[in-house]
């Protein structure tokens, strides 16, 4: 009897402990919630006073984006959509003569339509403007004018997955009629790795190869083939890299 009365005594003891743990875990909790809205309550304080501080300038910042992107979606639609439409119908023409060799024509117009210089300047920040850029370099380089060639090309630029590489490797054309070798050998492989495709990178990988032949270092050349072979094997310069391949091996053992 008295072991029960100790026992159960012992028992009440460690429920009122248990419970004063409780209370005071709970209490500690309390405490961290007051102290976090205490904490978010000052943050907010500070920021209202912040506010209240530069409000003039945060309104002007405010005003100013505002302002900027109105004004660009404004230039876009009223400005440069009506330009790029005008370019465009102007294009026409120009591009029609380049299909037809008219090479003069199509660079400096019939009288009635405008060439791609006129157009790339008149329309300089149109889509046509930068692609008659492209244009007025392709058409100085048929014509031998390779200076000339370079400056349009230059200012041409694009992400299109074929037309961008080609403008590359214009330039390495443009190089190498000028007898800039290592740079046209340079500006090819930048045009085979600007877009990796079946068609431009193995056709400019094959201009580098052979840009580096006419340097004399048929090890380059060696390197370029061989990769070609290997990573575009279907490609037409593919089917028929092994001749060259083994003619320049056969340079490199003289």
């Amino acid at each position: 009897m008295g072991d029960h009365t100790y026992s159960s005594g012992k028992n009440v003891i460690l429920h009122l402990q248990n419970s004063v743990n409780m209370a005071n875990k709970q209490d500690k909790k309390i405490d961290k919630t007051e102290e976090r809205i205490v904490a978010v309550e000052e943050a907010f304080s500070k920021t209202e006073q912040f506010i209240e501080k530069y409000q003039q300038i945060i309104l002007i910042v405010v005003g100013v984006i505002i302002v900027i992107v109105l004004g660009f979606f404004g230039f876009k639609r009223f400005y440069l959509a009506p330009k790029e439409k005008d370019a465009q119908s102007q294009m026409f023409m120009a591009e029609k003569y380049f299909e037809q060799d008219s090479l003069k024509k199509a660079l400096n117009g019939d009288g009635q339509y405008l060439g791609f210089l006129a157009i790339a300047d008149d329309f300089g920040m149109t889509k046509s403007a930068n692609l008659a850029r492209y244009y007025a370099g392709i058409c100085y380089l048929k014509l031998g004018q390779f200076d000339l060639a370079l400056e349009q090309l230059d200012k041409f630029s694009s992400k299109d997955q074929l037309v961008g590489p080609m403008a590359k490797g214009a330039m390495g054309d443009a190089n190498m009629e000028l007898k800039q070798v290592q740079k046209a050998a340079d500006l090819y492989t930048d045009a085979a790795e600007m877009k990796k495709n079946e068609f431009t990178s193995p056709l400019f990988l094959m201009k580098a190869a052979m840009a580096y032949e006419e340097l004399g270092n048929f090890e380059k050349a060696l390197s370029i083939y061989k990769r070609i072979k290997e990573e575009f094997p279907r490609s037409t310069e593919g089917r028929e890299i092994d001749k060259y391949i083994s003619y320049t091996e056969g340079l490199i053992k003289k």
